[in-house]
């Protein structure tokens, strides 16, 4: 920063005892040493205050990202469960397609076992898609807590400080 050696500093304490006097010299250098301490402690204080903000602003990016990977990871499984719903319902309507030319006969007698077991499964998925739908829609309702910057040590310091 400054880079103040001996000599300068001896020099500065003549000439300060030449114009103040031998009076008010330590007086000066009382009231100088305080507001040098006062800048520091404003300076430490900043330096504190950034860290914090700094620290609060990537708590809040690495939560955006894992909300970001849950919302991806619930929307993939919805997507998913909508398959598994439309799965039958295609499978079924081309099997009866195919055999329906061949076995006619076939067909009536026999009860589509397909059409039994879709509407349990369409029943199942369409529940479980719905509470995907809710926990995506939770989700982006609340918003990340932000964390509020804890007080500082400095702080308690300051009350108890008579100065």
């Amino acid at each position: 920063m400054l880079d103040i050696g001996f000599l300068e500093l001896m020099l500065i304490g003549v000439v300060a005892l030449l114009v103040l006097g031998p009076e008010r010299l330590p007086r000066a250098a009382r009231t100088a040493g305080l507001w040098v301490g006062k800048i520091k402690r404003t300076i430490s204080g900043m330096q504190r205050e950034i860290s914090a903000q700094l620290e609060a602003e990537e708590l809040r990016q690495k939560l955006n990202e894992q909300q970001k990977k849950l919302d991806d990871s619930l929307t993939k499984a919805k997507r998913d469960m909508e398959r598994i719903t439309e799965a039958p319902a295609r499978r079924a309507p081309s099997a009866n397609a195919a055999d329906g030319a061949t076995n006619d006969a076939k067909a009536d007698t026999q009860p589509d076992t397909a059409a039994k077991v879709a509407p349990e499964t369409a029943a199942q998925a369409a529940n479980a898609s719905a509470h995907v739908d809710e926990a995506l829609e939770q989700l982006r309702e609340t918003p990340p807590e932000t964390t509020s910057t804890p007080p500082s040590e400095s702080s308690s310091h300051k009350e108890s400080d008579p100065r």
